[in-house]
């Protein structure tokens, strides 16, 4: 008997609650034509007061899955995004410095290349490709050697000034002695005054202007070049400038501290004139002809 009374009290409020939603159906379409100043009745009014939390609270948790998708599709979109801008970034950072290497060795070409056609002797590029690692000595390995047409004697310079010279070839490397070696020694000018004196290096980043005192006109700032007297630089090559004159005293001889026109710090690419000036063919003549004999002395071979 209980268990009737259950089903139909069920069954009741399940048909009333259909009847009821019939009525507010038919209510709220005739409501929809009772023009824009038409309000709902109390107790239609009071229902959707009550059905519009209640819907809200049912469609609460599918917004909230959607909102949540959305954000989760939001940023998986925006992980990927953030990928390709990355590898975009790296390839525009790549771009930009071949691009910068480039400017600075079509600047650095063209700067040579009125050096080839001031003094019209051909120049082979070279790198850099070890420093000595002596104390003692200032010198470096490039990567040309005699396959190339290097050979001893001949100069290296950069697109900024004179670097040193080549003093020891193989079949495909090289080493040149810098203008900052202890044993390196330059026949120089003043390229204002036109005084000459001799650059000597002093195995540091500077370098010593020697000159008599008797009408000597050097100053702060003055360029020094290559006079070409020495038989070994061309003249006309900068070779550093002056940054400080000592005081000669009573001695014939004075003494300018010079900092070099080449950034040797900073030195990657060298270029080597491929010709020998007349004291260097005079030096190395013995050594041609030795290389020469032995060439002829392999060819007679059995």
């Amino acid at each position: 008997m209980a268990e009737f009374r259950n089903r139909t009290s069920v069954t009741a409020i399940v048909v009333g609650l259909v009847a009821f939603a019939v009525v507010a159906m038919v209510v709220d379409r005739r409501s929809a034509f009772g023009g824009p100043e038409h309000e709902l009745s109390g107790w239609t009014g009071a229902v959707l007061d009550i059905a519009a939390p209640v819907q809200k609270m049912i469609a609460l948790p599918f917004d909230l899955t959607q909102d949540a998708w959305r954000h989760y599709a939001s940023l998986l979109a925006a992980s990927d995004t953030n990928v390709a801008l990355r590898a975009r970034l790296v390839a525009l950072a790549e771009e930009n410095l071949q691009l910068r290497e480039a400017l600075i060795a079509s600047g650095r070409l063209a700067r040579i290349a009125e050096i080839r056609a001031d003094f019209e002797v051909p120049m082979l590029p070279s790198e850099l490709v070890g420093v000595d690692p002596s104390p003692w000595f200032r010198s470096v390995l490039i990567d040309r050697g005699r396959d190339h047409g290097v050979h001893s004697g001949m100069p290296v310079i950069s697109e900024h000034g004179l670097v040193g010279l080549v003093t020891a070839t193989s079949a495909r490397a090289g080493k040149a002695m810098l203008v900052l070696d202890r044993q390196s020694a330059v026949d120089g000018i003043i390229q204002r005054s036109r005084l000459r004196g001799i650059v000597r290096g002093r195995g540091t980043s500077e370098m010593d202007f020697e000159f008599v005192v008797r009408g000597s006109d050097v100053r702060i700032g003055d360029v020094v070049i290559s006079s070409g007297l020495g038989g070994v630089y061309p003249k006309g090559i900068r070779i550093a400038e002056v940054v400080s004159v000592s005081d000669p005293g009573s001695a014939l001889m004075q003494t300018a501290k010079l900092v070099p026109a080449v950034d040797f710090g900073r030195l990657e690419q060298v270029f080597v004139m491929l010709r020998r000036g007349p004291t260097m063919e005079l030096l190395y003549a013995g050594e041609q002809e030795g290389a020469l004999g032995a060439a002829a002395l392999e060819g007679s071979g059995p």
